[in-house]
């Protein structure tokens, strides 16, 4: 049985799951949707809120948002208003080691005058109060401080603020879909959207209407199931897809690509362009700056439209930790490489929905990228792999890499690049820290998720980054694949 990070992830597994095996049977428009919340929440006592019929109507809103949630709504991710009611308001207070000292240096520090001395305390008048924390720094006991709800707390680019309901409130013209406050927040009042339905009913269509659907799994998948890499490429033929990929071999792409593209620019400063979240971050928020990112397609992009170059019946479901690739395979400049994406917790609820165990799968080779390729996942690998696809073609030309692991670093390094004072021309952005394997949307996020994707980039063994390019472009193989589904 699988072991859950938090309630709230077990919470949600339930919830994919219970869509995805209604999908699976082709029962979402009979009545059996509106009996998931009490298959779920059977009662007759609460677990987690006042009773079982709010428990009842969030896990309403998360079928919702199961099955797409709010189509008009551009956001990935979105509040469940009736689950978000517990956190408490984000607001400056004193605490009791308040010394009522005669230094006042709290009250000087204030910029609003929102502080004031009533019994030898600080009171802080919240009306006046703008939060800057000027007050919390000067608190020489330390008895001042800064409550924030996590979600607030979380963002990297502050979209998150606090509605006039208490609600939390979601600023899509900020919001990067980092899916950071996914991940943050306690009560599992904020989802983002799934694409699960759809997959399934891509799959179910392939043999009536003649596509086929190919998966690209990108690395970072290692450690998080409970198989093998060629399991579970056997297990998501089982389910229908017509072939699996690494979207590690669309990383060995994007490497090739990106080294050419800093050459061209005579090694004048560049960002990597491979993570949407980053690159959503420079648009939004430092759109000055955007000309630094580089212009070649991320490995996701990559891939699929190597795939739909070799195949014109082919249909590409992403399938990784993030959430921000939700939004990526939307935008216009991907021109349809990808037709979906899911994660790797959806994937997960599939499987299971499916009666899939990948543990019992016999191995398909699944072996097409190099250890450079494989390493995007982690942090450093993208960096790693622009060098090494330089170095490979003789290139005179130097990458000072410099990875930059979450929002704040990839921030100061591009001040710092766009004012000529960084050292390194060439910087890795990640969203997430530590990269790819700490995703929010993977399903166990450890320290040890590094050392997995290091493993499995390993057993690609000696192949280069040109030499998976080489081999990826050779002509493909006449003879047609079968799915496994419908080869029963």
């Amino acid at each position: 049985m699988r072991h859950y990070e938090t309630s709230v992830q077990e919470l949600k597994d339930k919830v994919l799951t219970a869509v995805a095996r209604l999908a699976w049977n082709d029962k979402l428009q009979s009545a059996e949707v509106m009996d998931i919340p009490e298959q779920i929440i059977p009662g007759p006592e609460a677990q987690m809120r006042c009773c079982i019929y709010k428990e009842r109507a969030i896990i309403g809103s998360r079928v919702k948002m199961a099955m797409g949630g709010d189509r008009a709504n551009p956001a990935m991710v979105e509040v469940l208003p009736i689950a978000c009611d517990e956190c408490p308001v984000t607001e400056i207070s004193v605490g009791p080691t308040c010394r009522g000292c005669i230094a006042h240096r709290c009250a000087e520090a204030c910029p609003k005058g929102a502080i004031t001395i009533q019994d030898h305390r600080s009171v802080i008048d919240h009306s006046k109060c703008i939060l800057c924390g000027k007050c919390v720094a000067a608190c020489p006991y330390g008895a001042i401080t800064k409550n924030m709800r996590p979600c607030e707390r979380g963002c990297p680019v502050k979209a998150i603020t606090m509605g006039p309901d208490r609600k939390a409130s979601i600023d899509v013209n900020k919001c990067i879909a980092c899916g950071e406050c996914v991940v943050q927040c306690p009560f599992g009042a904020i989802m983002d959207k799934s694409y699960i339905v759809d997959v399934i009913q891509l799959l179910m269509g392939a043999d009536k209407w003649g596509y086929h659907v190919y998966a690209a799994l990108a690395p970072s998948f290692v450690g998080q199931f409970e198989g093998t890499p060629g399991q579970m490429a056997a297990a998501l033929k089982e389910m229908g897809f017509y072939d699996v990929a690494e979207v590690a071999l669309g990383a060995d792409l994007t490497a090739v690509h990106e080294a050419a593209e800093f050459e061209e620019r005579g090694g004048e400063p560049m960002t990597s362009s491979c993570c949407p979240a980053f690159v959503a971050f420079v648009e939004k928020h430092m759109p000055d700056q955007a000309h630094l990112v580089s212009h070649t397609p991320s490995p996701m992009v990559m891939l699929g439209r190597h795939i739909k170059d070799r195949d014109p019946l082919a249909k590409v479901v992403f399938i990784g930790p993030c959430v921000a690739k939700k939004r990526e395979f939307q935008l216009g400049r991907t021109r349809a490489a990808i037709d979906l994406t899911i994660t790797f917790e959806e994937l997960y609820a599939m499987l299971t929905a499916k009666g899939i165990e990948l543990s019992k799968m016999k191995e398909l080779p699944l072996d097409h990228a190099s250890g450079f390729g494989r390493s995007f996942a982690a942090g450093g690998g993208v960096a790693a792999a622009v060098g090494q696809a330089l170095k490979e073609k003789g290139s005179a030309v130097e990458a000072r890499t410099l990875p930059c692991s979450g929002i704040e670093e990839c921030k100061i390094a591009l001040l710092k690049m766009s004012k000529g004072l960084l050292p390194e021309n060439f910087i890795e952005g990640m969203a997430c820290q530590g990269g790819c394997v700490q995703g929010p949307a993977v399903i166990m996020r450890s320290p040890k998720n590094k050392a997995e994707v290091a493993k499995h980039a390993k057993q690609a063994g000696e192949r280069t980054i040109n030499g998976a390019v080489k081999d990826a472009s050779a002509p493909a193989q006449s003879e047609a694949k079968e799915p496994a589904a419908a080869k029963k």
